[in-house]
């Protein structure tokens, strides 16, 4: 099969979240947690075409995710979608034009089918994201999940077997509990409505991954409280990867078919 969409990831992590899912008719930008400036300089740089940007999907209000939109729109006159919650959880996001769904929705854009599940974080109507295009042999299907303390229902029916998966590894559960963090925060990451551990991701890959799985991205990786080689380590185990290279930074199947990395803060990447 030949892949319909790309993944690019131009920045995952508490500093700042912005990715560009690329369609066969146009593209979708999740989140912007980033400056104009530094979000067009990290798609120049993986030569993304942000004119293709057709829609920008929100996917909750915290700062890292939002804090580029305002400026962004400024020169952006296509689709704004988030929920009603997300839409109103910031003084500066109500004025902007958003298109209102639901956590348990769904909608077009970029020649995609999108739908939303929710996901739990302590914000007030977050979601996450299935994208598909073709159909039967030539299907294609990427799922993307971050900013959640455990995975629901829907989300485990829609994330189950794409072919990328961008799934929330963000803290090893040790180094939170010996971390610097003082204990309510420590609470707050580990609990049901804060962060995915990399032991939680690792469980959940069990009944994610599927026989048209290529890629699994750990994403959203705390800079205190958790390594890529860690992440990628704990995720490998599950699915029988091996180190990949000397860092343990990437790893992959025997047979080659799956392949499991990891987004950073400031290091953008395209998986297609």
């Amino acid at each position: 099969m030949t892949p319909h969409m790309h993944l690019h990831i131009l920045a995952s992590g508490s500093k700042g979240n912005a990715t560009v899912v690329e369609g066969p008719t146009g593209s979708v930008l999740i989140d912007d947690g980033l400056s104009r400036r530094e979000l067009m300089r990290r798609a120049d740089e993986l030569g993304v075409d942000m004119d293709r940007v057709e829609c920008v999907v929100v996917t909750h209000e915290h700062a890292d995710h939002v804090s580029g939109l305002s400026v962004f729109c400024n020169r952006y006159d296509g689709r704004l979608v988030a929920t009603a919650g997300t839409a109103g959880g910031r003084s500066y996001l109500t004025a902007l034009p958003f298109e209102l769904v639901g956590a348990d929705d769904e909608f077009e854009a970029g020649g995609m089918r999108i739908r939303t599940f929710p996901t739990f974080h302590d914000v007030a109507d977050p979601f996450g994201l299935r994208f598909d295009c073709g159909s039967g042999a030539d299907a294609d299907a990427i799922g993307y999940c971050t900013d959640t303390g455990m995975l629901g229902e829907r989300a485990f029916d829609l994330l189950r077997g794409v072919r990328i998966l961008a799934l929330e590894s963000n803290h090893d559960a040790r180094m939170l509990a010996m971390g610097p963090y003082p204990a309510y925060l420590k609470e707050r990451v580990g609990g049901d409505h804060g962060h995915l551990s990399n032991g939680q991701a690792a469980d959940a890959l069990r009944t994610l991954v599927g026989p048209d799985t290529e890629t699994v991205v750990a994403m959203h990786l705390s800079q205190e409280n958790n390594r890529p080689s860690v992440a990628v380590r704990t995720l490998a185990a599950d699915v029988g990867a091996e180190a990949a290279n000397d860092t343990f930074t990437e790893a992959r199947t025997p047979d080659g078919r799956l392949t499991i990395c990891a987004a950073g803060q400031d290091k953008p990447m395209t998986i297609w």
